[in-house]
Order: structure tokens, then sequence, then C-alpha cells
């Protein structure tokens, strides 16, 4: 199983601290518990003290032996700046967000005086297990920026591929996709996918190969791609997928959930740490799967 294969690999390296930001969450404690079983991290849990020890006895009753500990914030606003500072003052090199709202914590990463910034774009990268597929399906942006420009998908891809080269896809092969396979003037994600492929061959974007525009199909099957007499490194077998808005992310992103059964590990990336930021609903397994990814990310770097 290749979300498997990340734990396997983070638990191998058991070097990293994640600070989670308002940890007072059942899911969110049920994959921190799973990954101290499997002693893939140290964690420092911030938020209601009381409220995470609560759920801590209920789950687990060897609090006192797990290698974690927990600090108490009167806030949500609190415990993102706690979290947040334990990254920036390297106590930990994961930050991961609990039941708190995005815009809370993210207002914290970007704190001009100990937040995360780089200068770079911040973009979210999710990366599936999509039964039939025997490779990693890597989609982005779905969560972070609406509608990018050339510019920032350019940073999007070197954040994707700075993932990708993480768990182990030295070269990956990027696709942005469109609604066609050809260059029209009157549909701009045709455009920046053109000119992105022609900045990879440049040089400008390195360590993958671009090539697209693509649709969607010829960029994951093969067949599609023969049919369509494309001929190209990235058609039929593309690892990452570059979406041009915001929305075709998302609904990419939940239609692989949803209809396809698939199965996801995400992360934001392009801060000065890997920040897991799942969804309130998303299920136990895949905030462990995206603490996986992100254990593996952090000690790329």
């Amino acid at each position: 199983m290749l979300l498997d294969s990340l734990i396997d690999k983070a638990a191998q390296l058991r070097t990293n601290t994640v600070a989670v930001a308002a940890a007072e969450d059942l899911e969110v404690i049920e994959a921190v518990i799973a990954a101290l079983e499997q002693n893939l991290a140290k964690f420092i849990l911030f938020g209601d003290e009381e409220k995470i020890k609560s759920i801590f006895k209920e789950k687990h009753p060897n609090i006192s032996d797990l290698n974690l500990k927990v600090v108490n914030a009167d806030s949500n606003a609190s415990a993102a700046e706690l979290a947040v500072k334990a990254v920036f003052y390297k106590e930990a090199n994961v930050l991961m967000k609990g039941n708190i709202p995005t815009n809370i914590l993210l207002k914290a990463v970007l704190n001009k005086e100990y937040g995360l910034r780089t200068g770079n774009v911040l973009s979210h990268i999710a990366a599936f297990e999509v039964p039939g597929f025997n490779r990693f399906t890597i989609i982005t942006d779905a969560a972070m920026n609406i509608a990018p420009d050339l510019e920032q998908k350019a940073q999007i891809i070197k954040n994707a591929v700075f993932i990708a080269r993480s768990i182990g896809i030295d070269v990956p092969k990027v696709a942005p996709v469109a609604a066609v396979e050809v260059v029209n003037p009157a549909m701009q994600a045709t455009l920046d996918a053109a000119a992105l492929t022609v900045m990879n061959k440049r040089g400008q974007i390195l360590d993958c190969i671009v090539d697209g525009p693509l649709g969607l199909d010829n960029a994951v099957s093969a067949l599609a791609a023969e049919h369509k007499g494309i001929h190209s490194e990235v058609a039929g077998c593309a690892d990452i997928l570059l979406v041009p808005t915001i929305e075709v992310g998302n609904v990419l992103y939940k239609s692989l959930i949803y209809f396809a059964n698939a199965k996801v590990g995400a992360v934001i990336a392009g801060a000065k740490a890997p920040i897991v930021l799942t969804s309130r609903s998303d299920s136990a397994e895949s905030k462990l799967y995206s603490l996986a990814l992100a254990l593996c990310c952090a000690t790329s770097k």
C-alpha cells in the first residue's frame, strides 16, 4: 500500500516532533495515538489541557507512558500561537492543525515576528492512493490558492516537486491540466500550461518534467493519450496534476475520495516546516496519512 509505505518510512526516522494546535479533537488524538504507537514522532499538544487528557484517558489509559507533552492554551488563537512558536524556536519541526478554524492557524503561521514565512507561495499538496493505480497521484492546489497566476503556479509546482521527491519520486512528471490539450488563447489555463512547459525546458523549474496543457484523461491514462495521438514523457503517467483553480482541485479531490474510494494524505508546503492542515471532517486514518507525509517531508528539508 502506497500510503502505508509512508508510515513505514516515518517510523524509520523517529527524529521528528509535531506541534498540534487545538488538539482537543477525537480524531486528531486518535491519529496522534496511532502515530505514538508506531513511534513515528514526539508530540506537543496545545489546547484545552483537561479535554485533551480526558480524551487520551478514554482512548489510551497509559497516557503517562506516551512520548508527548500537553500544554494548556485558553483559546484557539493562543493554541495556534504557541504551536507555531514551537516550530519557530525549533522545539518541533512539523505543525498540525487540530480542532481550530484554518484562518486562525494561518494567521499565526503568517505572523511577521514568529511565523513560518519563507517568501514562497504556500500551497496544498495531496498525495492520493487511487484504486487501480500503482503510483501516487499528487493533486495541487485544492485548498489554498484560489486562482493562481503563472508565477504562483510555478511556485506551486516547485512545492509539489519537493514533496514528491521526499516520498521517493526522484523526477516527478507534472501535468498542468486544462479542459483541452491544445493551446487556446481564449483559455488562460492552456496558455499558462504552455508557459510552464517552456520554463521547465529552460531550467526555471527544476527536478521534474512538465508538459501541458493536458486533459485529465490523457494526463493519467496512456490509452487515452494514445487515442488522441499525444506523444509526451508526461502523458498517461503524470505524478503531479496541477489544477488551474481551487474549484477544479477541490472537486477532483473530493471526487476521488467519494466516488473512487481513494485514500489521501495532504500537507501545506512552502513554509519553514510542513503543515498538516486536514479538514475537521477528515477521518483519523486520513490525518495519520497526512502526518506521515509531513514527517517524511520534514526530514527531507
